[in-house]
């Protein structure tokens, strides 16, 4: 099966579901990247099937490191709210040709894999000091 030009594929994606902003598809590919980098120096340099964990957690890091107490901001802005939207992405181009899958790959590896306000907003909130009266 011959590869779809990534761009095609989210113009084609778009076309049918226009949920989430062409940006984050363009994200997510960076992602996958990078996930699939992370993966080939861990089993030293061994191609290997990156899992809908591991593509989450690498979309966890790349968002902090790049947007850091933005990310929750943008995220909304590219309609993402929630791993499960990541998921959805994923799985669009997939349909289309653009990403790979495994016959273990489902949608459900996506579903509440971790909070989105807990993990880009809580790091950036002040800490609260203790408050209480002393007598």
């Amino acid at each position: 099966m011959q590869k779809t030009d990534f761009h095609d594929a989210v113009e084609e994606v778009l076309k049918s579901n226009s949920n989430y902003s062409a940006d984050a598809y363009y994200f997510l590919q960076e992602v996958l990247l990078q996930a699939v980098e992370k993966q080939r120096k861990l089993s030293g340099g061994e191609n290997k099937h990156v899992s809908g964990f591991e593509l989450l957690e690498s979309f966890r890091e790349r968002m902090l490191k790049q947007f850091g107490p933005m990310s929750m901001t943008l995220l909304g802005e590219w309609g993402v709210s929630c791993t499960e939207d990541v998921g959805k992405m994923v799985f669009n181009l997939i349909e289309v040709g653009a990403f790979g899958k495994s016959k273990q790959d489902e949608e459900k590896d996506f579903v509440e894999v971790y909070d989105f306000e807990e993990v880009f907003v809580m790091p950036f909130l002040p800490k609260r000091k203790n408050l209480t009266k002393k007598s």
